[in-house]
């Protein structure tokens, strides 16, 4: 087969047009629903099926060339969350007035750049010898093969996107109907807060990463709001509610009141759990790291002996000498940028180092933990935090406390790593995919630069856009009364970021609630532990219970139900004895159906930006009329999800 292929062209110029458009489509919306879920979902399955779609516009194309267009894509989804995850924090934490567009350019464009440049020394270890599953990219192959196969897939994300799009009109659009359905209790001197967003992106988000995982997210919500909630209300010096609790010169209820306390004190314990599961990360992925460098340079080493024997096409990367070139080129920019943030060459030198060794090490970490569990469910916050906190750390030391732009400072150093980070997983899962279908690992490579390279230009002006919803936690996400904002962006890495960075400069990071989060992550990883030597099927990775006490309770109900729905169909086709075939044919569409519903809800609500931004309204009332309209259609979306997964009723008969 790769004899076949070796003559295919891979890097054309419609697959780079191709591949830089979709990078930016695919971004944009991943900012949308990064921002207003606190996480974001690989782009690899969408791009492949869409850009299958658009190569059939033309007589000739191939499959090397479409993985080539999809590579290029999947850039823009991850570089957008290395984006989201850091720089709106330095807005919220009131360093910025605005967006700049330099800066965050500088810092997409060439973290993004180190994030592909460390991963080229590990591809051989992490993607040949260490067996990982890289589900997202085991997953693009399949969609690709099938494709050429005779398959029509593309009909069923683009249904679904449509159907997500039309659903975030009717809500954030028109707003015919609520978007949460939530609501809170005084309860002697306390409270109990139970709730759930109305999102089929969210519903889709459980199908896809799996019942174990939509389990502990939601398990971790529930120990905050339903257990350290109300504990924190009763034992904190605050006193119990409500008493003289005031918010804009009233009388704060019991929702507004629950959710004071898990953003200022509460969803610290998951920064806790976060800081553990990041260190924990490394220390498993220690002798990986280390054998995946050392068998790289080798590697190398062996290709530059004089009459060594030739290298196939499908194991040369990009070349070695080009690698440490252009990571010097791109750490020169990052070094000068950084400079103008603290003005003290002591300073910036010696956090140019911490900037690049953490950004190494974390790009292998993440690459290594898109092979374990995939993009979609890669802690690149949990590093991101705990690269924060030990950057704010060293520059109290530096700088002193009371340094202006000493939390500033730690949050740009945050901002590269994590694009580096974000960057590096979704590399190693398309390596994984042009692999399975014999792609040339450098073509790959160079296509991820020139994702990445697009997606950044473009990151800035959508932010700006996007800061027109405004940030809850931040006075932006405050109407003029002083009460939430509807529609605001709940952007939780960004104001976790803020908040570390800045209370490690003040002194008032509130240690109590990190402490409790590191035992509760302890517990956790124990537990872990001991299922992987007892050989269970289900796990406990603590950065899914620590993501789950860290965000709101409403975003992890519909993720449970999206997990529920994955369980159901997995366990009536296991009843049923269901065809191996039609399992798989269904796997597929239910994957594919999913990720349209999130891209068409995600692309929409960066459209509706557009008319927040002109000041042109598009409500039809004043108010909605309740969650009632969006529970039913939500309810329906999932049995239609369900009834997709299944997969079709007659055996599924292959075109060769």
């Amino acid at each position: 087969m790769d004899f076949e292929k070796s003559s295919l062209p891979e890097i054309t110029v419609k697959a780079v047009i191709m591949g830089a458009v979709l990078s930016i489509i695919l971004g944009a919306a991943n900012m949308y629903f990064g921002l207003f879920a606190g996480m974001t979902i690989s782009a690899t399955i969408p791009a492949a099926v869409i850009s299958m779609g658009l190569l059939r516009l033309f007589k000739k194309y191939n499959i090397l060339e479409n993985n080539v267009i999809k590579t290029a894509a999947s850039a823009g989804e991850s570089l957008a969350a290395g984006v989201i995850f850091t720089m709106p924090a330095l807005v919220i934490m009131d360093f910025w007035d605005k967006f700049h567009y330099w800066p965050i350019t500088i810092i997409a464009l060439f973290g993004g750049l180190l994030g592909v440049l460390f991963t080229i020394p590990l591809r051989r270890s992490l993607i040949v010898e260490e067996k990982l599953k890289f589900p997202e990219g085991v997953a693009a192959a399949e969609v690709l093969e099938s494709g050429y196969r005779g398959g029509s897939d593309i009909r069923y994300i683009v249904k679904s996107a449509i159907a997500g799009a039309l659903f975030k009109v009717g809500a954030s659009g028109l707003k015919i109907w609520g978007e949460i359905m939530e609501g809170a209790k005084a309860i002697g001197g306390t409270v109990a807060y139970f709730g759930s967003n109305l999102s089929p992106a969210l519903l889709s988000v459980g199908y896809i990463v799996g019942l174990n995982t939509a389990i502990l997210m939601f398990f971790g919500g529930a120990f905050n709001w339903l257990v350290a909630i109300p504990i924190s209300s009763l034992l904190t010096e605050w006193g119990n509610y409500p008493q003289g609790h005031v918010l804009a010169g009233q009388a704060m209820s019991a929702l507004d009141w629950s959710k004071k306390l898990w953003a200022e004190q509460t969803r610290y314990i998951g920064v806790g759990g976060m800081l553990i599961g990041g260190l924990w990360t490394i220390y498993k992925l220690r002798k990986s790291l280390f054998k995946g460098i050392i068998d790289g340079v080798r590697a190398y080493r062996k290709i530059a002996t004089a009459g060594a024997p030739v290298v196939e096409r499908t194991e040369k990367d990009f070349p070695m000498k080009w690698v440490l070139i252009c990571i010097f080129a791109s750490i020169v920019p990052i070094f000068l940028l950084y400079e103008h943030f603290v003005d003290k060459v002591s300073v910036s030198l010696p956090m140019a180092v911490v900037m690049v060794l953490t950004g190494f090490l974390f790009s292998a970490v993440a690459g290594y933990m898109a092979g374990l569990v995939g993009s979609s469910n890669n802690p690149i916050s949990g590093v991101t935090i705990a690269t924060v906190l030990l950057s704010a750390v060293l520059l109290v030391f530096l700088m002193g406390r009371t340094a202006a732009k000493g939390p500033a400072s730690a949050v740009v150093i945050g901002g590269v790593v994590c694009c580096a980070a974000a960057i590096a997983g979704d590399v190693m899962q398309d390596l994984k995919t042009g692999q399975i279908v014999a792609n040339t690992p450098w073509k790959l490579q160079v296509a991820e630069m020139i994702g990445t390279v697009s997606a950044a230009f473009v990151m800035a002006p959508v932010l700006m856009l996007l800061y027109k919803y405004g940030f809850k936690g931040h006075i932006s996400g405050l109407d003029p009364s002083g009460l939430p904002k509807e529609g605001a962006l709940a952007a939780p890495q960004a104001n976790l970021i803020a908040s570390v960075a800045k209370q490690v400069f003040s002194g008032n990071v509130p240690w109590t609630f990190v402490l409790i989060g590191v035992a509760v992550a302890a517990v956790v990883v124990i537990i872990d532990e001991t299922l992987i030597r007892r050989g269970s099927s289900f796990r406990t990775p603590v950065m899914a219970v620590a993501i789950g006490i860290y965000l709101p309770l409403e975003l992890e109900t519909p993720i449970l139900l999206g997990g529920i729905i994955s369980y159901l169909v997995h366990s009536y086709q296991k009843r049923k004895n269901t065809a191996k075939e039609i399992v798989q044919e269904g796997d597929k569409r239910g994957l594919l159906l999913a990720s349209g519903l999130i891209t068409g809800e995600a692309l929409m609500g960066v459209l509706i930006a557009i008319p927040i931004a002109l000041k042109i309204p598009l409500a039809l009332t004043k108010e909605p009329i309740g969650t009632l309209p969006g529970l039913i259609l939500l309810m329906v979306v999932a049995v239609w999800l369900y009834k997709v997964a299944l997969g079709p009723k007659k055996p599924v008969v292959k075109n060769n």
